[in-house]
């Protein structure tokens, strides 16, 4: 198949030494002839839908990684669909019916077999829900687990992690884009949306994190019909927000707050705002935004969080040596870095988009440019600040079909600045005092422990001190020299000032003094001779 799609080299170069078959030559001349017709990107996207929903998914998240992957694959992968063709109602059934451990009639009034909508991981259903205590059944869309999907990924991760590591080690030149690193992270979101109760635990938490906002809601979760296959939540009666009538500019606005707090001040959040997944609800003069599917979802750390808000208040202010050094304090370096050519370089990147009209600011383009200019001096970025910038750019696209004029920096540069005060707040910063003061203390408190450790092994010869430096071996031996020469030197001339003092010895003693300051001397002689190591 790899053949067939123009891949043929690789699969001579990862498994050429281990596979006895030689690819068909049909195979091998469509390979050819689609290799010269069509871009490497959309071939790879033919592979990704031809191998399966898994594949698929993989390519959607390599899709976000703008840092490793080129961008003409990223165009090309951007354009998969998890749509795949529905489970029959019947097996959908008997998966309900098995995790719930219930007839399914016993646990819903209704259950439309028509899907809303089919992906790789679940099957959306519209239900009515029966609940304890109330006469009328409840709205609600049923997501189930399509069965046999467990064991499907399981085996198609191994795959993956057999394939990315052979392509790693058999073409050099590919590893600037982390195959294995991106396989690994594909694994950890695929297997957390196996489990439906995390996105459950998602979606709560989000409700709880917007209390007292009725700008934006999330759908209720049913627990009591819900398991780890089977997700019950509230049907948003709403519009798409493509079609919705109301005013656009009030809608785009209210996203960007949303997207701001659940990014930069509770450091929870949705990492795929796309428009299927936003629901406009309320009426057309007091819009509301419904959001859904919390299945993948991002965390930043409070230091991070800090990071991330000096590099978009540095963007706003168009401060490019800003942009580079708050993109430096995110980065971990691989390998030393030449600041002043990384600030040169990310500065000219930022500045080509920073130097635009407002209207005409391309936020994903500078993310994605100034993330690869980082990548070229070594930096690697956090994968979760790349779901920053996805939930960004996606948040940006969706807006700017509402309101054309919509400057994302000019609506969440207050919402920044508002939150660099806290962070300078006397509140915040007693706390950073008092969690060092605790820190401290906690250090005093274990040394006393640990000195009486060292203390122990040096009676007991466990201790020893291990040294590598040539220069610190040379120096340590020669301030050993000084010591013992000294304490040899001073016995003599104690000694010998003894006995001229005393009565008969005086000769003795002249000898011992004599003695001593030829130890002196011979010690400086040889101290200024002796060459450092180099």
């Amino acid at each position: 198949m790899l053949v067939r799609h123009g891949f043929g080299e690789i699969v001579g170069r990862a498994f050429g030494s281990r596979d006895t078959q030689k690819p068909d030559e049909k195979d091998s001349e469509a390979g050819e002839k689609e290799r010269a017709r069509i871009s490497r990107g959309e071939r790879i996207r033919l592979v990704a839908q031809e191998l399966g929903p898994s594949f698929v998914k993989l390519g959607q998240i390599a899709s976000t990684r703008t840092d490793v992957v080129p961008a003409d694959i990223v165009a090309e992968l951007k354009k998969l669909q998890d749509e795949v063709p529905p489970v029959p109602f019947s097996d959908i059934k008997q998966q309900v019916e098995s995790s719930l451990g219930a007839p399914i009639a016993d646990v819903f009034a209704r259950f439309d077999e028509k899907p809303l909508a089919s992906a790789s991981i679940g099957q959306v259903h519209r239900a009515a829900l029966k609940l304890d205590g109330s006469d009328e059944p409840i709205e609600v869309v049923v997501k189930v687990q399509r069965p046999g999907v467990g064991p499907t990924v399981v085996r198609d991760l191994e795959l993956l992690h057999m394939m990315a590591a052979a392509v790693e080690r058999a073409v050099p030149e590919t590893k600037i884009y982390s195959p294995v690193g991106l396989v690994n992270q594909f694994d950890r979101s695929i297997t957390s949306e196996l489990n439906f109760l995390v996105e459950a635990d998602h979606c709560e938490r989000f409700a709880k994190n917007f209390e007292g906002h009725p700008e934006v809601r999330f759908p209720k979760i049913y627990r009591q019909a819900s398991s780890r296959h089977v997700l019950v939540q509230e049907f948003f009666d709403g519009k798409k927000i493509t079609e919705t009538k109301a005013d656009g500019k009030k809608i785009a606005k209210a996203s960007v707050a949303v997207i701001v707090k659940m990014i930069f001040e509770d450091g929870f959040f949705h990492a795929d705002p796309h428009p299927g997944n936003v629901i406009i609800l309320g009426s057309d003069e007091d819009p509301v935004v419904g959001l859904i599917d919390t299945g993948m979802v991002g965390r930043l750390s409070p230091e991070l969080r800090d990071r991330t808000i000096d590099l978009m208040i540095a963007a706003a202010r168009k401060d490019t040596y800003g942009v580079a050094d708050a993109l430096y304090a995110i980065a971990r370096p691989t390998k030393k870095v030449d600041l002043r050519e990384y600030r040169a370089e990310v500065a000219t990147l930022a500045d080509k988009y920073l130097g635009r009209p407002l209207g005409e600011l391309d936020l994903a383009g500078m993310l994605r440019d100034i993330v690869q200019g980082a990548m070229k001096y070594g930096l690697e970025i956090p994968p979760d600040f790349l779901l920053v910038g996805k939930a960004l750019m996606t948040m940006e696209v969706v807006g700017k079909q509402l309101d054309p004029e919509l400057d994302v920096f000019a609506e969440g540069q207050p919402y920044f600045v508002e939150l660099v005060k806290r962070r300078y707040s006397p509140e915040r910063i007693g706390m950073e005092l008092w969690r060092g003061v605790e820190q401290v203390s906690r250090a005093s408190g274990d040394l006393p422990l640990a000195l009486r450790e060292v203390l122990d092994d040096l009676r007991s010869g466990r201790l020893t001190v291990r040294m590598t430096n040539s220069v610190a071996t040379h120096n340590i031996d020669r301030v050993g020299r000084r010591i013992f020469s000294g304490l040899v030197a001073a016995a003599l001339f104690v000694s010998g000032v003894y006995l001229v003092r005393g009565p008969g010895h005086q000769t003795q003693g002249w000898v011992l003094v004599s003695i001593g300051g030829a130890v002196c001397a011979l010690h400086w002689l040889r101290d200024a001779l002796a060459k450092p190591p180099t």
